[in-house]
């Protein structure tokens, strides 16, 4: 992919800010917490993958001053536990945000330990979530492309591909890799109101790749899929639950149960660490609301009269028995999911302990 969502350049963060997309490519260089902080806030930066990746370095930033420091481990930990949570409640519902910050502060607690330097250590771990983020999207691709056959169309939600990870995409991966494997793919893009994700940067990258890409009207998705347009939905995830109950954007539920109406297979695919087993069901996510002028005022346009109400979720939530399999890492995860998403885990063994201050 030509696209880069993100690179660390020079002690910061530097973005493709996707708010210009797709009429202008606008990178902007973020050299604080507080700027990356706003970045994942106004969408700048967005996609679960790369929102935890931009995290990571975002806490980097928090803790800049400490480089070539040794600040007492108590007054670091309280400032980087604070850095983290600031960062990680700017969009709660994503959990590879909360899922990058804590590994973090693991990497923190072991420099305690090794009475490594402190920044520097940050700054390696997120370096790692990074490239493990590329890797990651390249093994959900190969796994995926496994799914299709040559001439099929993809239909998608939103935007899961090379602009919401560090790599090539979750739910766009296999759509890349069958590709480039030779494959003749074309993949039909909800628009995703009320922000257009899907035919402002869905469309943009597929477009850059020279994969076919037809744009429809949310509303529209039920006459496709009736049609038999599409083969199969694959779309992206910002959280997993332990019984694969999953959270995406707004609009997702309704295209999986209209596939599931006319015998569409419906997949999801997200790296493991969108898995939270500590979520038992999709009623315990926690849903991100945003202002009601994304809707009543679409970009700066009033689309709806003056003082009417409006409900903007970002996401909701696609219960399992609606999901044929997991596209991840690991491999295409099939039901019962209780089991599967739990073994996908398994070579984490047990769940680390909590985190805590070395030496409490």
């Amino acid at each position: 992919m030509a696209l880069e969502t993100l690179r660390w350049e020079d002690d910061a963060l530097v973005i493709l800010d996707q708010t210009e997309l797709p009429f202008r490519k606008t990178e902007k260089r973020l050299a604080t917490a507080e700027e990356v902080r706003e970045a994942i806030g106004a969408l700048r930066v967005r996609g679960a993958p790369a929102i935890g990746v931009a995290a990571a370095y975002g806490l980097c930033l928090e803790l800049r001053l400490w480089r070539g420091k040794s600040p007492a481990p108590s007054t670091a930990w309280e400032e980087a536990r604070r850095g983290a949570d600031s960062l990680a409640s700017v969009r709660p519902t994503a959990v590879n945000l909360r899922w990058a910050l804590d590994r973090m502060l693991r990497a923190l607690e072991d420099a305690f330990t090794k009475d490594a330097d402190l920044w520097a250590s940050l700054e390696a771990e997120a370096r790692r979530i990074h490239e493990e983020d590329r890797a990651m999207c390249a093994a959900i691709g190969r796994h995926g492309a496994a799914l299709l056959q040559e001439g099929d169309t993809v239909l998608t939600h939103c935007n899961a591909g090379a602009l919401a990870t560090s790599g090539i995409g979750t739910a766009l991966a296999p759509v890349y890799e069958a590709a480039r494997q030779g494959r003749k793919i074309s993949v039909i893009s909800d628009e995703t109101r009320p922000l257009l994700q899907g035919s402002r940067l869905t469309a943009f990258e597929l477009r850059e790749a020279g994969i076919p890409v037809t744009v429809i009207c949310d509303a529209a998705a039920a006459s496709m899929l009736a049609a038999g347009r599409a083969d199969l939905v694959i779309v992206g995830a910002d959280r997993i639950a332990a019984n694969g109950d999953f959270a995406n954007k707004v609009g997702t539920l309704g295209v999986a149960v209209l596939a599931k109406e006319y015998g569409v297979p419906f997949y999801c695919a997200a790296p493991s660490s969108t898995i939270d087993l500590t979520t038992p069901n999709g009623a315990e996510i926690p849903i991100e609301e945003r202002a009601a002028e994304e809707v009543t005022r679409g970009f700066g346009r009033p689309t709806a009269p003056d003082g009417v109400a409006a409900f903007n979720p970002a996401f909701d939530v696609t219960p399992a028995k609606f999901v044929a399999g997991f596209i991840t890492e690991r491999g295409v995860l099939r039901p019962p999911f209780e089991d599967s998403l739990r073994r996908a885990l398994r070579p984490a063994t047990h769940a680390p302990p909590p985190l805590a201050l070395p030496g409490k």
